[in-house]
């Protein structure tokens, strides 16, 4: 199912965490009504502490809070933080929590990977950036330069939808929670969308999607950072699994099927299935110009290794792979023909184009694309370390094996999920 495309959209490009949580914590400071968070991964910690405490600050003057974290990125929330939560009023829940035996359920894997927020339903963020200080990683541990990603400012007609597709799983969260609770007459009227929590139902109705400006961007994010058009034409397009399920790698493989000069991606995790792999081949062999900017940094064995024969057949067709050498790359985002341009939390990879919800802005405004075409230029001159073909395809034959066992361990799991990738 297409999302159309409407008019009237301001957009404002954040880089980094430097960039999007002052942004962020001005906007929910400023919030009368309703502030709505969606994350993936949520630190107490560093540079992310600021997010915590704006939305306690606001929940104590009185403004609706909620905030849904993912039960893998952020298997707790700490003690400290839960009783300041519930002492000023944030309505909090984790999206599907592990239970004991975690991730060897397969419906687990299907994870809450967006990264969403409103504010009095007016203006919205979306992006790939989590709720975790820039030099802080996971996998990588403690970065020596900021993680490189991207999230958006949006006001105007889209906003509408990210209070819409929001909405919608916290009342299911809700319906989940009365039913363990053994409240079935709660959990159906959760279900209904009608049992109210404060005034969230009355004030979402009442709340004009429209937007108010953005006003003056934080003196903390940097003015190299950000990237600003007002009048653009967007669209928010989801995936989920249930009516949502191939709509953002749809719309990826229309923009890469128009393509007539370039196309440039900047992503995190890079395993495209078969039919991107074909769309950017005929890309390819029609003489558009090709540029990836991916992780350079080894994460894990599948992350890593299950890639590798990709990118082997991506550089022998004559696409440039350039690896970001800085520090991690996180970055959801890809520009065509400085015409058609996306952010979000989407990387083209099984896990999220088959089993997470996610979220993408995609815009068909030159201003915007040609922009972030520029910054994603210099990155690739200045900070991205090209592939070698002749390097790729001479590696040891024990690498390549392992590559291969990785590649074969990934559609293997896949297979137990009911789907080919």
């Amino acid at each position: 199912m297409s999302t159309p495309l409407r008019d009237g959209h301001q957009l404002l490009l954040l880089q980094g965490g430097d960039a999007f949580f002052p942004a962020l914590v001005d906007a929910v400071d400023a919030a009368q009504q309703v502030v709505h968070v969606e994350t993936y991964i949520f630190e107490f910690q560093g540079s992310a502490l600021m997010v915590a405490q704006a939305l306690e600050r606001a929940a104590r003057r009185g403004v609706a809070v909620r905030l849904v974290v993912d039960g893998v990125g952020t298997p707790q929330v700490p003690p400290e933080w839960q009783q300041r939560f519930d002492a000023a009023g944030v309505a909090w829940r984790t999206y599907s929590p592990l239970g004991r035996l975690g991730l060897l359920i397969p419906s687990r894997w299907r994870r809450l990977h967006r990264k969403l927020c409103v504010v009095d339903g007016t203006v919205g963020f979306c992006g790939g950036i989590n709720l975790i200080d820039d030099l802080d990683d996971v996998a990588l541990g403690r970065l020596s330069e900021p993680r490189l990603d991207y999230a958006l400012r949006v006001a105007g007609p889209l906003v509408q939808d990210m209070v819409e597709t929001m909405d919608q799983l916290w009342w299911r969260l809700q319906a989940v929670r009365a039913a363990r609770q053994r409240e079935f007459s709660a959990a159906w009227e959760a279900l209904r969308g009608s049992r109210p929590v404060g005034d969230f139902s009355r004030l979402l109705r009442k709340i004009e999607a429209h937007a108010r400006g953005f006003g003056t961007p934080s003196a903390d994010a940097g003015e190299s950072s950000l990237i600003g058009v007002d009048g653009a034409r967007a669209a928010l397009v989801l995936r989920d699994n249930v009516s949502h399920r191939h709509d953002i790698e749809r719309a990826y493989l229309k923009a890469i099927g128009e393509a007539r000069h370039e196309i440039v991606i900047a992503n995190a995790y890079f395993i495209p299935g078969r039919k991107l792999r074909r769309a950017l081949f005929f890309a390819r062999n029609r003489g558009v110009r090709i540029r990836l900017l991916l992780q350079g940094r080894y994460e894990s064995f599948l992350q890593y290794r299950a890639a590798r024969p990709v990118l082997k057949r991506l550089v022998n067709a004559g696409i440039e792979v350039h690896e970001y050498a800085p520090s991690a790359l996180h970055a959801k985002v890809a520009v065509v023909d400085q015409r058609w341009a996306t952010v979000g939390s989407t990387n083209l990879d099984p896990l999220s184009l088959l089993l997470a919800r996610e979220a993408n802005v995609m815009t068909t405004d030159r201003r915007f694309s040609s922009l972030l075409h520029e910054q994603l230029d210099h990155l690739m001159r200045t900070a991205g370390t090209r592939v070698d073909a002749l390097a790729l395809n001479a590696r040891p034959w024990h690498q390549r094996l392992l590559d291969r066992f990785a590649f074969g361990v990934m559609r293997t799991v896949l297979f137990l999920t009911g789907h080919r990738y």
